[in-house]
């Protein structure tokens, strides 16, 4: 008996027998939750294999291939679906099987809708199948092994679709499984080949989806996808706008049905898709997408059409009978198919409407655009789908009171950059058109635009729109995702979980990064994969490429720019490794979705701090100056390189111009015309040789005569973090020379006493603690080179006597931290101890953020709290060396105000015992401020606190209201350098 069964048993229990004992009621429904529970992992489980077994249906063995069988009569999709099928098991198999409209074979497949299919009809006639499960469902399918469906069949692989999506869906379900990846076409995944291929016994329920429309927006598409289309596709129809004709979007039909999409927002900048081939309108209903307009796109028309057609301005005060004229056209062209009417106005070219906020006019419009609608349907404009895109200053009309009518989703935006700005107040749940939300993978705007590789991390998009989705935002969810490529993978995961939110926990996160890899690549490297995944999208999301300059990240403190040019190398190398070892067959589909973007991301970031380093060596008269810039020179090739392979070389062309996208040399927000080489410093070397050197923490070398009374010091050593700082020795000449250094205590180890330069060379510097005096000392260090002129170099240790420390507590890397050069650093997720209030706990969400993981309190829809006693907080153990004022700067997401609250989005922060200081971290709501948070992807506070005595103290930070999201914290006891991500984690001990 199946677990759907069990469920549909419990359901229909005469409801007076559950009331007969609130006990007796509590234990019949955990065990309902819990038989679900179960069902939802038989889901998950794979329902293919490659043996066979008891009872299980032969789809292809050595002996025959299953035939497939489905209905003309039934849906378009139905048929075209098991056409793809029946490729698919060729592709996968090598062998074809026999597609009929008839009962025919031993083992079949069949495919239908209970709508329309006779063959579904008879088998539910003749008690053979049960589809109660499926009736009147949104989207849903199962599969199920029959026995003796007809006479003279042994057995049947039953596909069925409450509708025609799930129809669909149910086929591609097995596709997938047999292994079929959805970017089979789009990314060129090969599929998993097999010999034979079985459906175990049993029944496999699917649906419905979470939210109801799900689907994407193609936008921003010139010059990369603009320019593929028109090579591939040429030009369509009479306009002559182009190659997005129906010859392209049937792809992308295909590809929204295999993710189990269902809506879609068209190419719209330079191309009309109802009016340059009105073909694609008629497949787009055939296939079963629900086509909409983008939110500046009203009536079913696009704004391309209407500068090709247009008499007048777009503009309804001095315009509207032209604009009404227009608006009818695309009603009536809408027919009978599917479509999401976008209502309301902006101004053209993707800008507001008028100067300030003209609520009764934008009401004027919506109440005509209504009144058309219902005069060309011939029905209440109420039963004709329709959203408002509450989409930058829209948004402000509806904070400021206005309305449209309650069957109308309100489509609420992203700021652009993923951080969701409002939400509908969970009192309004009810609404009946609901809610939805449109999201951001690529922009064109300011603070810049970002268009060329993916930088959007899984983990952001999980927490907000779990958010979206808590808050009862449920019936659209459409994501802005530029030229589909290179967005696959958080396309992918945009999409699934769609489907999957009213089920899927943050737990979900860990494994469908992995789960994703090994359904394109096979589970030999799919942990790897997986990895190179999560590490490259942390890495983009830190700063854009667009954004990068060569002053982003600090060579002088943390060693921050190393950091992050070596952590991405490392990346580069691991997946040059994987390429090389794949079977040649996965190497195209490799370069697209891991290795491009993580060379290309590595080598450009690479090539601004070289960049960097060559400015800066320039200054300080280095030899290495003009080595640095060759080296920088040789990237911007690199980069070049990069991108003619995945247009020309791969794949023989087959994704020619889709790396087009300019991405070096931005000075504004908008795109450069082509990619402009960073400039370069040379200098010329002096015929002699010269030393000079330079030190971790500081920009200035020495021997210096302007600055020489500014004496060399290296940051502070301490025996916990066992630090080991730099020291530069390098050429001011083109002539080799030796060196010595000799330390005058004994305790400080050099790496290299002695030796030659010709360029330059790194010595480090450290401690041998065994022989350390405790307390406060110094060492000085002597550099002797070809003058008389020796540099000296002070280390400064810093060995504190610290009592046994408490420890403890029970969280993830439970422990105190300890103060070293004047702060404390800490990840969100090592905390020393999680204090959950009566109905809040803490969630880490992993790889959230810049440099490790963040931390949030869920459920998001958990009213604000005044914080103080045993409610919701996080404690971080640390000792301080220090005492006085000290400043907390708090690391967070940055999110809005979602919930447009008058308080804002606070969180709290307290020393010890001290009252909670309530932080608004949205107080500051200025273009220039939001500009930097998103650039920076971060949204730092500051409070500021008195330490009164050295030793152990707790740092709490207090949930006060929902949606905040922590990712570090640093407390400033005064030694904080300049940098972009922050000091390192601070050691704590155990």
């Amino acid at each position: 008996m199946t677990f759907q069964k069990i469920i549909n048993g419990l359901v229909k229990i005469d409801t007076i027998r559950f009331c007969e004992c609130r006990i007796k009621q509590w234990w019949i429904l955990v065990f309902v939750v819990s038989m679900c529970f179960c069902y939802a992992s038989v889901q998950a489980q794979d329902f293919v294999t490659e043996k066979e077994a008891e009872g299980s249906f032969p789809v292809v063995n050595l002996k025959q291939s299953a035939s497939i069988c489905v209905d003309p009569h039934d849906f378009f999709i139905a048929n075209k679906a098991a056409e793809l099928l029946q490729q698919d098991i060729i592709n996968v198999t090598g062998k074809k099987p026999v597609l009929l409209n008839h009962v025919e074979g031993k083992n079949m497949i069949i495919i239908g809708s209970i709508e329309k299919s006779s063959f579904i009809k008879k088998l539910v006639e003749e008690g053979k199948l049960d589809t109660n499960d499926l009736s009147g469902k949104w989207e849903a399918y199962k599969l199920q092994v029959v026995d003796h469906p007809f006479k003279g069949v042994d057995k049947a692989l039953v596909i069925v679709g409450s509708d025609r999506q799930g129809t669909a869906y149910g086929v591609f379900a097995l596709s997938k499984e047999m292994g079929v990846s959805p970017w089979y076409w789009w990314a060129d995944v090969p599929v998993k080949k097999k010999k034979d291929v079985y459906v175990k016994a049993g029944t496999y329920f699917y649906g419905p989806p979470a939210v109801k429309y799900r689907g994407f927006f193609i936008n921003d598409e010139a010059p990369a996808l603009s320019g593929w289309v028109h090579e591939k596709y040429g030009s369509a129809g009479s306009s002559g706008a182009g190659g997005f004709n129906h010859k392209f979007y049937v792809h992308v039909f295909e590809l929204l049905l295999r993710l189990r999409a269902n809506y879609l927002w068209p190419a719209m900048w330079g191309s009309a898709f109802n009016n340059d081939d009105t073909l694609n309108p008629v497949l787009a209903n055939e296939y079963g997408i629900v086509m909409g307009t983008s939110h500046q796109e009203p009536m079913n028309q696009a704004t391309e059409h209407w500068r090709r057609t247009a008499k007048g301005p777009w503009d309804y005060q001095t315009n509207a009978k032209e604009l009404q004229y227009f608006w009818r056209q695309g009603i009536e062209n809408m027919d009978h198919r599917q479509t999401i009417v976008t209502i309301g106005m902006r101004g053209n070219g993707d800008e507001p409407m008028t100067e300030g906020t003209n609520i009764a006019l934008l009401e004027k419009i919506v109440k005509e655009q209504r009144k058309i609608i219902a005069e060309v349907t011939g029905k209440p404009a109420s039963e004709t789908p329709q959203d408002w895109a509450l989409y930058k200053e829209v948004q402000t009309y509806y904070d400021e009171g206005m309305r449209v009518p309650d069957d109308v989703t309100l489509l609420y935006s992203d700021d652009n950059w993923g951080n969701i700005r409002r939400l509908p107040a969970l009192k309004d749940s009810t609404r009946r058109g609901g809610f939805g939300i449109y999201y951001h993978y690529d922009y064109v705007g300011g603070p810049r635009n970002y268009k060329w590789l993916n930088t959007n991390q899984i983990s952001r998009t999980f927490e907000q729109m779990h958010l979206a989705y808590a808050y009862h935002a449920r019936q659209i969810w459409v994501v802005n995702v530029g030229d589909i490529k290179p967005m696959e993978f958080p396309i992918s995961f945009f999409i699934d979980y769609a489907w999957n939110a009213n089920t899927w926990t943050v737990k979900d996160l860990a494994s469908y990064t992995k789960n994703w890899a090994a359904e394109q690549f096979g589970n030999k490297y799919a942990d790897e994969i997986a990895h190179i995944l999560e590490e490259y999208t942390q890495y983009n999301s830190r700063r854009k490429p667009e954004l990068l300059s060569p002053d982003t990240y600090s060579l002088d403190h943390y060693r921050e720019a190393e950091r992050v040019t070596g952590d991405y190398n490392a990346l580069w190398e691991e997946a040059e490794r994987i390429y090389k070892e794949l079977p040649t067959s996965f190497k195209p589909a490799f370069f697209q979705l891991v290795l491009y973007p993580t060379a290309a991301c590595a080598n450009l970031n690479d090539l601004y701090v070289t960049v960097a380093k060559n400015r800066l060596y320039a200054k300080q008269g280095r030899a290495m100056t003009n080595v640095m810039a060759d080296s920088a020179v040789a990237m911007f090739k690199e980069d070049h390189a990069l991108s003619h392979f995945y247009n020309k070389v791969m794949e023989n062309g087959k994704w020619d111009h889709m790396m087009d996208q300019t991405h070096i040399g931005y000075t504004y927000w908008q795109e450069p015309p082509w990619d402009v080489m960073p400039q370069v410093v040379r200098i010329h070397m002096p015929d002699k040789a010269d030393m000079g050197v330079a030190i971790e923490g500081s920009d200035m070398t020495w021997p210096d005569w302007v600055h020489k009374k500014v004496k060399a010091e290296l940051p502070d050593f301490d025996p916990y973090n066992q630090q080991k700082y730099y020291m530069d020795i390098f050429n001011r000449g083109s002539m080799p020379f030796d060196y010595q250094i000799k330390a005058n205590k004994s305790w400080i180890k050099i790496s290299e006493p002695e030796g030659t330069i010709n360029l330059q060379k790194r010595i480090w510097v450290s401690v041998n603690w065994n022989q350390a005096p405790h307390g406060k000392d110094s060492s000085l260090i002597t550099i002797t080179g070809p003058s008389d002129r020796p540099v000296q170099v002070t280390a400064l240790i810093n060995n504190p006597s610290i009592p046994p420390l408490r420890g403890g507590g029970g969280g993830p890397g439970a422990g105190t931290f300890i103060e070293s050069n004047g702060y404390v650093s800490i990840e969100a997720p090592h905390y020393t101890k999680a204090v959950n209030g009566s109905s809040i706990h803490w969630v880490t969400i992993p790889g959230l953020g810049r440099t490790l993981s963040a931390v949030t309190a869920f459920p998001v829809t958990a009213a604000s709290q005044t914080p103080g006693g045993d409610d919701a907080h996080l404690e971080y153990d640390m000792y301080l060396l220090d005492t006085g004022m000290v400043k907390v700067d708090v690391y967070l997401s940055p999110t809005l105000n979602i919930e447009n609250s008058p308080h804002g989005l606070r969180y709290a922060v307290s020393f010890d015992s001290d009252p909670p200081q309530i932080v608004n971290m949205t107080a500051d709501d200025s273009d220039t401020t939001w500009a930097k948070h998103v650039s920076d992807n971060i949204n730092i506070q500051t409070t500021e606190f008195h330490i009164e005595k050295p030793g152990e103290h707790i740092l709490k930070f207090w949930r006060v209201d929902p949606g905040v999201v922590l990712q570090k914290i640093v407390v400033d006891l005064g030694g904080v350098k300049q940098s972009y991500l922050g000091p390192p984690q601070s050691y704590y001990k155990q």
